[in-house]
């Protein structure tokens, strides 16, 4: 009961996070959002290194979570895009397919999955098929729904960095974490200079940034307990129910509403995800 209690808690940190980031970056330029609640999130995670006294890790698992960082936060950036122009409903459930990345990593190189896992693969896929199809205006047919390709992207983006955090955690946890974010913010500098976004304009809600960055690293450390006080796979089940806490806080919030075949999409993108992580 402790890892279901410790995985729901993240998945509403995530959930809130994911929700706060796409409310944010509809006003705000994405980069700007990413910049405030990388570096407060790099600088909690330097002041936890600090005081646990973990051994550095190889050079070569800080090699991998650099790449992993890199690709997570261009996933973020994407999901955080995705969720500003399109209907949270809908994003946030296709980018928690990242999950689905190891997974099918695994089974190119070898491993065989339950039939629960091929199971959730096959419904999480018809789910997306449905989620991300509309109706055009004026009776022009199907289309894809807006955001739902920037939803893609994350996946793809997130799925990265869950594969390299993977291998890069086996030389410990907070030293991972703390190289890949090391690498999000200075992948996030290059874009700032390059970009040249209005940073000023963040500055009145840089509370709310800074939360995100709070609430990302707080999920991580649940999951993270979660996954030692139980079963792994308890632990993962209830933390991939994230995109659940985002859909519920658009539509009590910004009264977001859906088709109904979107509606059944997103119930069986959840269903194939919760699939997913039991294995």
């Amino acid at each position: 009961m402790v890892a279901v209690a410790l995985g729901l808690a993240a998945s509403v940190s995530w959930g809130c996070a994911d929700f706060i980031g796409g409310v944010k970056a509809r006003t705000l330029d994405v980069l700007a959002v990413l910049v405030v609640s990388q570096g407060i999130a790099l600088l909690l995670l330097a002041a936890a290194v600090g005081v646990s006294g973990a051994d550095a890790p190889s050079g070569g698992a800080a090699l991998v979570a650099a790449g992993a960082g890199a690709a997570g936060v261009v996933g973020l950036g994407a999901l955080y895009r995705g969720l500003a122009v399109g209907a949270m409903a809908v994003v946030a459930p296709i980018a928690a397919l990242g999950a689905g990345i190891p997974v099918a990593v695994g089974i190119a190189t070898g491993d065989r999955p339950s039939a629960v896992v091929v199971a959730g693969i096959v419904v999480a896929l018809a789910g997306v098929a449905l989620a991300a199809r509309e109706e055009a205006p004026e009776g022009e047919g199907a289309r894809l729904a807006v955001g739902a390709g920037l939803a893609m992207g994350a996946a793809l983006g997130i799925g990265l960095f869950l594969l390299g955090m993977d291998s890069a955690s086996d030389d410990g946890v907070l030293w991972a974490l703390l190289c890949a974010r090391g690498m999000s913010v200075a992948v996030l500098f290059v874009a700032v200079l390059v970009a040249r976004p209005e940073l000023g304009a963040a500055r009145p809600h840089a509370a709310a940034i800074a939360a995100i960055g709070v609430l990302d690293l707080s999920a991580n450390a649940l999951f993270a307990v979660a996954a030692t006080e139980g079963l792994v796979s308890v632990a993962s089940v209830c933390s991939s129910l994230y995109p659940v806490v985002t859909i519920l806080l658009a539509w009590a919030v910004l009264s977001e509403r859906v088709r109904p075949s979107q509606q059944l999409g997103v119930a069986l993108v959840m269903l194939g995800v919760v699939g997913i992580a039991s294995g």
